[in-house]
């Protein structure tokens, strides 16, 4: 039998180390499906219930795997459901392929059925690569390109196969003009700046008194040398929401997550520095970073598309964050005052004490604070956690302490709704001996979640380890926008657009085979939690939250408190409930001791 261009595709996805491929089936791609039975699901195809997640769960399994992520469409429809995901990896920069199916080649122009014009919708989220594939010959190069771009560029790229060139015969590019041959290796490689720049920056770095470093995704596999600057320099170290995982939360000097979901002892460590180093992160707030003037700044970056944004450093190293920090380092000198370390130490426990006393404040039914800090008690050393986006990301990213080994991830620059359920699991089939909990709002679950419940129990049988724990955060409200109105635009909540109707999640979870438990009272989190990751197989928890429960922004002001109060009395559904659970929250950061009730 004849080797096609589909059974090749799949071929060349083996030889790069590819072990599955997310998708959906259409007739856009019937030629790969075929090859996929001639070559025994080898890639594993994983089906997904719609493309978008397919596309989700390869950003999750890249994220959480460091290698590539694959997801395949048909033509038309399913090439466009797979654009949100794509460009979440897009913007959270990783690498990611699509193998997308087109119409025959006898019918495009035609206004055929399905005929989308696939190049002129992919050029901006495959902008580094997307490319047709019109006959065999360009096979394997343009395969190959798009993944090592994909690699090198930490991106999305496309390959476009019509359908009558999916079955075609496969015949190799020959020695001849106007063919190209390509090649499989992918050899490692390190970007390290000049000699005389990383000089420039010890300088800069040197002369600082009062220290903050900012680290992003981009450190995470730097983490030793990070602690060891921290440490000379006597820093803080604030975490972007994509670097959340880089360092442990355990470390005195480690202020947490930065921006409007960030903590307070993030806010004061930019507001109060000298000098800013800025490891492997695009956080793109620059309201959140020192005032421009106050602090002199060094950047670490290894795109060179990406340094010198967001704030005026002075140097801009491009190269990779270990190899950088490793020359930066002996030139870094020790001996410096402690008073600043242990003013952003003071601040960080003090936060903790203020998060902790958050989390005891009574709600109705459950304070979704208390939800998370039950959850970080009980929390593997080796879990990885995923967040949706909405109020549940500042539940993740402030109570949530990360060890070493643990990791977290959400959707960090395109900050899409949707994300949690399918992220997590990707993370299971990139560790399926890790236990994996994502943490979704019943907005996400809603939109997606809930169908993706099937593809958990349609794989839950590869999984060596059993636990996968999606917690629903149910009240009934798209909380994050709804505080935002009220504290941003002083508007009264808008019932139409907000108000969710109520679904029994984990009766839907049961449906399917899956373990559910529904929480109404908060005596009953911490065991619903322990239950869940002693349960053998995939688990949901419906915790009944209260949306008066305020995300409030660590540089919160009393006008915003006043604008919510404001709009609250204008007409807004909860009225009394938030403005008193709103004041009480805030004034947790004036008092020394425990509030009185």
């Amino acid at each position: 039998m004849s080797t096609k261009v589909a059974d090749h595709v799949l071929q060349r996805l083996r030889e790069w180390g590819v072990e599955q491929v997310f998708g959906y089936p259409g007739d856009g791609i019937n030629g790969l499906l075929a090859a996929w039975g001639r070559a025994e699901n080898e890639p594993r195809f994983v089906q997904s219930r719609h493309e978008e997640m397919s596309a989700f769960q390869a950003v999750g399994y890249a994220k959480f795997s460091g290698r590539l992520g694959v997801c395949a469409a048909t033509s038309g429809p399913g090439a466009i459901h797979l654009l949100n995901g794509l460009y979440d990896a897009k913007l959270d920069h990783v690498p990611v392929l699509a193998i997308v199916g087109q119409t025959h080649r006898s019918a495009m122009g035609g206004s055929y059925q399905q005929e989308v014009d696939l190049h002129t919708l992919y050029k901006d989220v495959a902008s580094e690569f997307v490319e047709t594939v019109t006959v065999p010959e360009q096979l394997p190069n343009v395969l190959d390109r798009a993944i090592r771009t994909a690699y090198a560029r930490r991106c999305p790229t496309a390959v476009i196969i019509p359908g009558d060139v999916q079955e075609l015969d496969y015949a190799p590019p020959t020695h001849e003009f106007k063919m190209v041959p390509s090649s499989l290796d992918r050899s490692a490689w390190t970007a390290v700046p000049s000699d005389e720049s990383v000089r420039r920056a010890a300088e800069i770095l040197n002369s600082g008194d009062r220290v903050a470093i900012l680290v992003g995704q981009g450190a995470a596999g730097a983490r030793s040398e990070v602690e060891r600057i921290a440490e000379l320099l006597g820093a803080g170290v604030a975490k972007a929401l994509l670097g959340k995982d880089v360092l442990s939360d355990e470390l005195p000097y480690v202020t947490g997550s930065i921006g409007l979901l960030g903590t307070r002892p993030s806010y004061e460590l930019m507001r109060d520095c000298d000098t800013l180093l800025t490891i492997g992160s695009s956080f793109p707030y620059s309201q959140f970073l020192p005032e421009f003037g106050s602090a002199r700044g060094v950047q670490i970056d290894i795109d060179p598309h990406m340094v010198g944004m967001r704030y005026p450093y002075e140097v801009n190293l491009v190269g990779d964050a270990k190899a950088t920090l490793e020359r930066l380092l002996p030139l870094i000198e020790e001996g410096r005052g402690r008073e600043w370390y242990d003013t952003v130490c003071d601040n960080v426990t003090r936060w903790r004490d203020v998060m902790e006393r958050r989390a005891g404040l009574d709600a109705d039914p459950i304070n979704p604070e208390y939800v998370t800090r039950a959850l970080d008690a009980v929390l593997p050393d080796d879990a990885i956690v995923t967040s949706d986006s909405g109020s549940t990301a500042n539940w993740y990213a402030r109570h949530l302490t990360m060890k070493p080994g643990m990791r977290g991830s959400l959707s960090g620059t395109l900050a899409t709704m949707g994300c949690g359920v399918p992220y997590v699991i990707g993370a299971k089939f990139a560790h399926p001996d890790r236990p994996a909990i994502a943490l979704v709002g019943d907005g996400a679950m809603q939109m997606n979640g809930m169908a993706e419940l099937i593809t958990a129990a349609k794989y839950r049988h590869l999984w060596e380890d059993p636990r996968l724990v999606i917690a629903v955060f149910n009240n009934h409200d798209l909380n994050q926008v709804t505080w935002e109105m009220r504290a941003m635009g002083g508007a009264p909540s808008f019932l139409p657009s907000q108000e969710l109707p109520d679904v029994q999640y984990a009766a839907f979870a049961r449906s399917l085979g899956l373990t559910g438990i529904r929480v109404e009272k908060p005596e009953d989190v911490e065991a619903a939690w322990r239950a869940a990751l002693e349960a053998d197989g995939p688990a949901v928890l419906e915790f009944l939250t209260d949306p008066a429960v305020p995300p409030i922004p660590p540089h919160a002001t009393w006008d915003q408190m006043e604008a919510t109060a404001a709009s609250i009395l204008k007409g807004d559904a909860g009225r009394g409930a938030m403005v008193k659970r709103g004041f009480r929250a805030k004034v947790q950061e004036f008092l020394p001791g425990r509030e009185k009730k």
